[in-house]
């Protein structure tokens, strides 16, 4: 019961999402009167839950890199945080951005456990909140000028075009849909995964399911449900005010939507990009609100720029920029008060060594380690004591705080080479990386760092490829070791 009271957090944020983002998926195509809105919710509600089980890995490992919660009490906090947040600006009809509300909490969880944020991963982004409405106009405006185009010689009757533009809805709908809960799962569930409550569950002989997919489940739910409880409302600020949309419209917006989230969600096309020496596409939870406004503002700009209402766009713009802000004070201050008043851990308590191997390898790692020689073998508990004693030897960018923290934390590992095989994919392995494994199968190592050298110096396949072009190969490594750093881990 304490793990549900805890996940329900998470819940209530699918819902918000779900409501707050019907909009994204049907909106168009109920607002022109082409789909029904029940219909719409039916379809939204099925492949958004087949979108988050089966597709929603990607984005959620971009989010932990920027925090992990690793408390569930914590991860309680914040998505409640979120989730007011998102509540509160879906009843002022405000088609708010979740991503950007769910980085303002995790960045609020930061600066109160002290923990450092990790400004590679926000700038990727943070990036995308321009990129994403900016791409979504220019397919939206492309899109609608070839459709328009085409119309015009096939020279079809009304009836046909009305009947194929319903079929283009629904199914683009369907897809757009699938997209959405690929891609934003990461933001109503992806916090909890670091500290996940739920054990890995097997039934007869079926494949097991991990406690992320059943997280990922109960979120895709979760937002099917504010899809078909609330999400018609919000559809008339985007659907009826912001631009008085046509079938056609619709059409295209659902698909420049689809076309953007599948670009930063698909694993697919970065293995295929990476494969052919192609620059990437991070994986990002992306604002698919931000997404369908610059798609139709595209199709506005397509006819002229007329019927755009730019005071309704003004309004909008600023919910976007006051979410992450709101997200993180209410982060903030709900975490001080689950902590002291009601005494739940929102934060496990992490040690921290600044022993001789930890000052060699920061040295390594480029890092001037002068000051830090008063700490010389140094042990320190709990992240803000750290970050609060590291300040006051010199000042340091989040940056350089990011390699202090990853190479003190101590992890207390112990090598058990048998049960990683049981958990890795049987050709996750060569059979030099196996060997190596086996070699120190038993040994204890105190930080992570260590057992990825030991085992590069046993076979150099463990290593994790830096060079242009395969991205796609660091990926997999780095998925190998995060599941030996899970199996490994002394409980």
């Amino acid at each position: 019961m304490i793990i549900w009271l805890f996940i329900s957090t998470g819940v209530f944020l699918g819902w918000s999402l779900g409501a707050n983002h019907a909009v994204n998926v049907f909106g168009t195509a109920v607002a022109s009167r082409m789909v029904r809105f029940r219909t719409a919710a039916v379809l939204s509600g099925i492949f958004v839950v087949l979108g988050a089980v089966l597709s929603g890995e990607g984005t959620t490992r971009t989010l932990n890199t920027l925090g992990a919660v690793n408390a569930i009490a914590g991860c309680f906090t914040v998505a409640l945080a979120v989730g007011l947040t998102v509540a509160w600006m879906t009843k002022l009809t405000l088609p708010v951005s979740t991503s950007q509300a769910v980085v303002g909490g995790i960045i609020g969880w930061n600066l109160f456990t002290g923990s450092p944020t990790d400004t590679s991963s926000l700038s990727k982004i943070v990036s995308t909140w321009v990129i994403g409405p900016v791409l979504a106009a220019f397919f939206a405006f492309a899109l609608f000028w070839l459709a328009t185009g085409f119309l015009k010689n096939a020279r079809m009757h009304i009836l046909h075009v009305d009947a194929w533009t319903r079929v283009g809805l629904i199914i683009g709908g369907a897809l757009a849909a699938y997209m959405l809960g690929a891609n934003n799962i990461a933001n109503v569930m992806g916090m909890f995964v670091s500290a996940s409550p739920l054990a890995d569950f097997s039934f007869l002989n079926m494949p097991s399911v991990s406690g992320t997919q059943q997280l990922f489940l109960i979120g895709g739910l979760a937002i099917a449900v504010g899809m078909y409880t609330y999400g018609e409302r919000v559809m008339d600020t985007v659907g009826r005010d912001l631009y008085k949309v046509t079938p056609l419209a619709g059409l295209v917006v659902v698909l420049a939507e689809t076309l953007v989230l599948f670009l930063v969600t698909s694993e697919w096309l970065e293995g295929v990009l990476a494969g052919a020496g192609l620059p990437t596409i991070p994986l990002v939870p992306l604002s698919s609100t931000q997404v369908v406004i610059g798609a139709v503002i595209g199709v506005g700009l397509a006819k002229g720029g007329r019927g755009i209402n730019y005071r309704v766009l003004l309004r909008i713009a600023w919910g976007w920029v006051i979410a992450p802000v709101i997200a993180g004070i209410t982060a903030f201050i709900l975490l001080f008060f689950v902590q002291n008043v009601f005494e739940q851990q929102v934060v496990r308590r992490t040690e921290y060594r600044l022993d001789a191997a930890v000052m060699e390898e920061l040295s390594r790692r480029g890092l001037d380690t002068t000051a830090l020689a008063s700490l010389s073998g140094a042990s320190i508990e709990g992240a803000s004591e750290f970050r609060q004693i590291l300040e006051k030897q010199r000042s340091w960018t989040e940056a350089q705080m990011m390699e202090l923290f990853t190479a003190a934390e101590v992890d207390s590992i112990r090598v058990d080479s048998l049960v990683a095989l049981t958990r890795l994919d049987s050709a996750a392995l060569s059979p030099g990386q196996r060997r190596a494994l086996f070699a120190i199968h038993g040994t204890a190592f105190a930080h992570r760092w260590q057992l990825n050298r030991t085992l590069q110096q046993g076979d150099p396949a463990w290593r994790i490829p830096d060079a242009k072009g395969s991205e796609a190969a660091a990926k997999r490594m780095r998925g190998i070791y995060s599941t030996l750093y899970t199996v490994f881990q002394k409980r």
